[in-house]
């Protein structure tokens, strides 16, 4: 292991740890002193991509990941997400047993999990990955999502604050606060 600092060629390793799907090792360099973290994965078989033009071509971790942080550009979504979410995406497809897999089921395992992450993160990837012809088609998507929404106001995996029967009366109550308040200021004018 060289040094990302100096270049020299040897290191010792002064911590080991599990993170994930791999080990956290920390390092320290026997020329210089720098200290520095090194990540190491189990490099399954190799997975084939078939693409659209039915070429074939190695799985990249990187290129994936390039992709969704692409579409993820600029969106207010917590640190590490993008990360695990192709992590997610990669042991899926490890998992499945297949030496190849088409392209088009990569896509839409990422389309299906930014659908529950971000909106737009989605839209993004949609327009490069449907190749969307013109602004109807665009639109037809928007729209879907816009009626799913509606379906659901909260987030799957969020939890309600306050039951529904609860949250109603929290509301009555805040109006009726409310009007007491507006009703104090009309008549000290």
């Amino acid at each position: 292991m060289s040094c990302p600092y100096c270049g020299y060629s040897d290191c010792k390793v002064i911590d080991s740890r599990e993170a994930g799907e791999g080990i956290r090792r920390r390092r320290q360099c026997l020329g210089c002193g720098s200290r520095f973290t090194t990540y190491e994965r189990l490099q399954p078989v190799s997975l084939f991509v078939i693409k659209k033009d039915e070429r074939r071509e190695e799985f990249n971790r990187d290129k994936l990941l390039a992709g969704i942080r692409k579409a993820c550009e600029k969106r207010p979504l917590p640190t590490g997400i993008v990360d695990k979410l192709v992590d997610d995406i990669e042991a899926e497809l490890y998992q499945g047993g297949k030496a190849e897999i088409p392209s088009a089921v990569i896509g839409d395992m990422v389309m299906e999990r930014l659908k529950s992450l971000d909106h737009i993160a989605y839209i993004r990837f949609a327009s490069v990955y449907r190749e969307f012809a013109d602004i109807t088609t665009l639109k037809q998507e928007v729209d879907t999502l816009l009626d799913a929404k509606a379906e659901t106001s909260r987030p799957a995996n969020q939890l309600p604050l306050l039951p529904t029967e609860e949250l109603a009366g929290v509301v009555k109550g805040r109006r009726a606060v409310q009007k007491k308040g507006r009703a104090k200021r009309e008549s000290q004018r």
